[in-house]
């Protein structure tokens, strides 16, 4: 028989290989923080628990280690509450050439929910829109679409909730 087929007693199957981190700053809305700390509980308490199954165990340590360093990498953006531009966190609603409108929130990249109408700011989409303002055309799934409407922060830094390791201001189209 090959030994291709056949499986070593020493063979460590719990072994994973890690979940890759973006290489773009990892810009997050007060929403996307408590996200991200909301999902370091869970894997916590789920670590825990999966004691007696290693593979479980070595697949929620991995995904611990990658929460924990987009918590680590976390830079939370605070949204204007009336932007004039299109900027990290705003709501973007574009009306297309034939009346339809779509609108979409900026968010960082472990937020992005495209169903839910949040798109990650590294998209090719958030991309065209940055800087914009009202007024703007853009090219939309090939045809044009014109900004109408910036709508600012939906949430804010709640009293009680831990500080972010860093901090920017939405001075310009992408925090520093």
């Amino acid at each position: 028989m090959s030994r291709a087929f056949v499986r070593d007693a020493d063979d460590d199957s719990t072994e994973l290989h890690e979940r890759p981190v973006s290489s773009q700053p990892n810009f997050v809305t007060a929403e996307g923080l408590r996200q991200i700390e909301s999902e370091v509980r869970r894997l916590e308490q789920a670590r825990h628990a999966a004691a007696g199954d290693p593979a479980e165990a070595a697949r929620l340590a991995r995904d611990l280690r990658y929460w924990q360093k987009r918590y680590a990498s976390a830079r939370l953006v605070v949204v204007a509450a009336d932007p004039q531009a299109v900027r990290f966190g705003v709501r973007v609603t574009l009306e297309t050439e034939d009346g339809g409108e779509r609108a979409w929130r900026l968010v960082g990249e472990d937020e992005a929910d495209p169903a839910a109408g949040k798109i990650s700011w590294a998209s090719p989409l958030a991309r065209s829109l940055l800087g914009r303002t009202v007024g703007d055309a853009v090219e939309f799934l090939g045809q044009r679409a014109e900004i109408v409407r910036l709508q600012g922060a939906e949430d804010a830094v709640l009293p009680g909730m831990p500080p972010p390791p860093k901090r920017t201001a939405a001075g310009s189209p992408l925090p520093p």
